[in-house]
């Protein structure tokens, strides 16, 4: 690419563009103010109970939590259908929201619901901004807003809680961590039974190639080797080209494409256990947003080896 075109990319699309605006406080008046607005204050009414002890959590451990209600803000496909995977079939009525937005307008619809599972990086209204308005509303003091992002930074994590969020949870999403927040905050239930481990070993015989780690997949999708199957096709069916499709960004200096691209793999790939192609795409983000061009065209050539690679393992995986 020309030298020019490195110049032109314009970093400011980027600048903030994923973590929202949290409102700096500069003096003391400020300070107070915010405090009397302060959304703990619009926290839910509903009391966290301890969690105990307890094995390996299968997904037939979430058929205590039947006739729950989850609404889940979350704008990526893929991870739509992780959760929808894990909870399927369990009793746990799940409704999907690709945004902020939509998930002001469903409650403004129907506010029945216990838990918001919130992506915190989503486009139109992101997870930040839709969890301060829904805390300004008493109407929905009952429902639990639990974060979804890969950020684990402690500050990362009291923007979060500054925003009005209860609980986090890690992406990818581990299932021990979404059985022990729905058990915190709802009722008193049967208590977890313990797992024949050799029914459970059966269930995920899997294997570990050079770039996909079908362990960590599998304990993902609770085991189903099934399930994880079809996230291997759905990544297969929308990333396949990403490579050439970022090129042809970085062309055009799509730069704010090309980020929305890269955050979404770097959250897939941890969800099918590709870490490899996981920490490439991180590194690309950060040449990007460093606006290196040479970094960045060489990182995006690893990228497309190492994604040729974790295709032919996924199709390895499937006839195995």
């Amino acid at each position: 690419l020309e030298e020019q075109a490195s110049e032109s990319i314009n970093m400011d699309l980027l600048a903030g563009a994923e973590e929202g605006s949290f409102g700096e406080i500069t003096d003391l008046d400020n300070k107070e103010e915010q405090k009397q607005k302060s959304p703990k204050k619009q926290q839910s009414t509903l009391s966290k109970r301890e969690v105990p002890s307890h094995q390996k959590i299968s997904k037939n451990d979430f058929h205590i939590f039947k006739g729950l209600r989850v609404l889940v803000a979350e704008d990526n496909l893929i991870n739509q259908k992780v959760i929808s995977g894990l909870l399927g079939e369990t009793g746990v009525e799940i409704v999907m929201a690709n945004d902020g937005q939509e998930v002001l307008n469903i409650l403004e619809k129907d506010s029945n619901f216990t838990f918001i599972l919130m992506d915190a990086h989503m486009p139109i209204i992101d997870g930040f901004e839709a969890t301060r308005i829904i805390r300004e509303n008493p109407n929905y003091n009952h429902i639990i807003i639990v974060a979804l992002s890969g950020d684990t930074a402690s500050d990362d994590i009291r923007k979060m809680k500054d925003a009005g969020m209860a609980e986090h949870l890690e992406k990818p999403l581990r299932m021990d961590a979404l059985y022990d927040v729905f058990y915190a905050y709802t009722g008193e239930q049967e208590s977890v039974q313990e797992e024949d481990d050799s029914e459970e070993e059966a269930q995920t015989k899997n294997i570990t190639t050079s770039e996909l780690e079908t362990v960590d997949g599998l304990d993902i999708c609770g085991g189903d080797r099934g399930f994880y199957s079809e996230i291997l096709d759905e990544f297969v069916s929308s990333y396949a080209n990403s490579a050439k499709e970022m090129y042809v960004m970085f062309s055009n200096m799509q730069t704010r494409e090309i980020n929305k691209m890269l955050l979404d793999i770097t959250g897939v790939c941890a969800n099918i256990g590709a870490k490899r192609l996981s920490l490439i795409a991180e590194s690309l983000k950060q040449a990007i947003n460093e606006k290196n061009e040479k970094v960045y065209l060489t990182t995006l050539a690893k990228y497309e080896r190492h994604l040729k690679l974790l295709l032919k393992d996924i199709e390895a995986f499937k006839q195995s």
